[in-house]
């Protein structure tokens, strides 16, 4: 089984997300730093993931922290975007085929939550209008 951490550092550094279409279990549940509820299911769980790496995709971007323990892994990152420095951590859980299940994204501060939450409100609608 390929390491799905190292995977999602390759589609992270290359963009490549059509790479989401086997890395992700059918059933995985995407948690977000700015929507109340989880959001369930493989094609819902990419919509956000792709929507986040344009958002916050830019060449500042970077993972500072990679801590792995059994199919749990904890990635922090930093990146400035719009003049904010925007620190967070994504939170992934896989299964014994090597698929995440769990995808959770924190952030901070409050400032760059909102502005995250403005952008990632953008960038959804705009695909979602776009089919």
């Amino acid at each position: 089984m390929t390491d799905p951490i190292d995977t999602w550092h390759h589609l992270v550094k290359d963009r490549n997300l059509k790479a989401l279409d086997t890395l992700l279990a059918p059933d995985a549940v995407f948690h977000s730093p700015v929507v109340h509820t989880p959001q369930a299911g493989r094609a819902v769980t990419k919509a956000y993931l792709a929507a986040a790496l344009q958002v916050l995709g830019n060449e500042s971007f970077r993972y500072v922290r990679d801590v792995r323990q059994g199919r749990d892994a904890v990635l922090e990152f930093e990146l400035e975007l719009d003049g904010v420095h925007v620190n967070g951590v994504d939170m992934i859980r896989w299964n014994e085929q090597g698929e995440i299940t769990d995808f959770k994204v924190m952030l901070r501060p409050l400032k760059a939550v909102n502005l995250i939450h403005q952008k990632m409100a953008a960038m959804l609608q705009a695909r979602s209008a776009n089919g």
